[in-house]
């Protein structure tokens, strides 16, 4: 009995707070349900008509975010008034990217539309939660026309993959997709880098993972649960644009992102202030140096503990 429920108590600890935010997202979902019966509400859910219902949500998580995690926001002023594509890096779940949504919303009432991979459309009981908050599926002709329309749309090139099977090195994990920066070429928009301090000391996925490697290439579908949920600090961090540039090739505009988001993981500070880093190749002791100042590498999730309380860093 006492194996037991030790063994039963270890597991809650694991796992309590990654399973309270998937038993949050389904009571936003059931809200939402009952907010559109009793306003008999049949129109788009991307219309202003939902503003308020999203306001509400909105206010939820920004809530939870800044008792959780303490939360912050930094370089919104990089968002572009116009369309973009926000390029950023994936964590074991993306409660950080859900965080930067609400608290956007709040801020700019602006409506990001998120790329998200197929298995979450066959999620059951998430459809009218999906349709509001603007997740899209990840096809080209999806992606040119919410930009067409004036949205910001945000893509992880990494996506599942890297949320399963990188770790507190914070490794991109982006293998060949250039499909993000074809999208921003046909549509003449910018690129904005976007990283979250801390987010793979806050959830975690675990270090053996062969077997599920093997698993989810064969099925495409997430079987690893996360683990941790502590009350590390977050931070986000929103990097100056890249600029649409008409003689720029989709290969050269994929490798340019890709090192802006190595360097935005390891000199996020460094990027609210100067835009140096986006476009300059830094030499590697400049970069090491930069991200012996800015990042743990590899995380370490005492010290991101212990940043909550760091006056300094606010």
């Amino acid at each position: 009995v006492i194996i037991a429920s030790l063994t039963i108590s270890a597991i809650l600890v694991f796992f309590i707070v990654p399973l309270t935010i998937v038993f949050f997202i389904y009571l936003t979902n059931i809200s939402l349900l009952i907010y559109q019966r009793n306003s008999e509400l049949e129109a788009d859910p991307l219309s202003n008509v939902w503003d308020r219902a999203r306001k509400t949500i909105a206010s939820f998580w920004d809530i939870y975010a800044r008792i959780w995690h303490g939360y912050e926001l930094h370089g919104v002023e990089n968002l572009p008034e116009g369309p973009g594509i926000l390029v950023y890096y994936h964590g074991a779940i993306p409660i950080d990217y859900l965080y930067f949504l609400s608290r956007l919303f709040l801020w700019k009432k602006r409506l990001c539309l998120s790329v998200a991979d197929n298995f979450v459309f066959r999620l059951p009981g998430l459809k009218l939660l999906l349709a509001v908050t603007g997740v899209i599926p990840g096809t080209r002709e999806e992606c040119l026309v919410a930009l067409k329309n004036g949205y910001l749309v945000s893509v992880s090139p990494g996506g599942v993959r890297e949320a399963l099977f990188s770790d507190e090195s914070y490794q991109l994990i982006w293998g060949n997709r250039k499909g993000f920066a074809q999208v921003a070429l046909d549509a003449k928009v910018p690129i904005i880098p976007m990283y979250t301090q801390n987010v793979r000391e806050g959830y975690r996925m675990f270090k053996e993972r062969r077997f599920f490697r093997q698993l989810y290439e064969s099925t495409r579908l997430p079987f690893i649960p996360p683990y941790g949920g502590l009350p590390v600090k977050f931070r986000t961090y929103i990097g100056k644009p890249i600029p649409y540039d008409p003689n720029i090739t989709t290969e050269e505009l994929a490798e340019k992102v890709s090192y802006l988001s190595l360097q935005n993981r390891a000199t996020y500070f460094a990027f609210s202030y100067t835009c140096k880093f986006l476009f300059s190749f830094q030499t590697k002791t400049a970069v090491q140096a930069l991200i012996r100042k800015h990042q743990t590498l590899p995380g370490n999730m005492w010290k991101a503990l212990l940043e909550r309380f760091d006056k300094r860093r606010k």
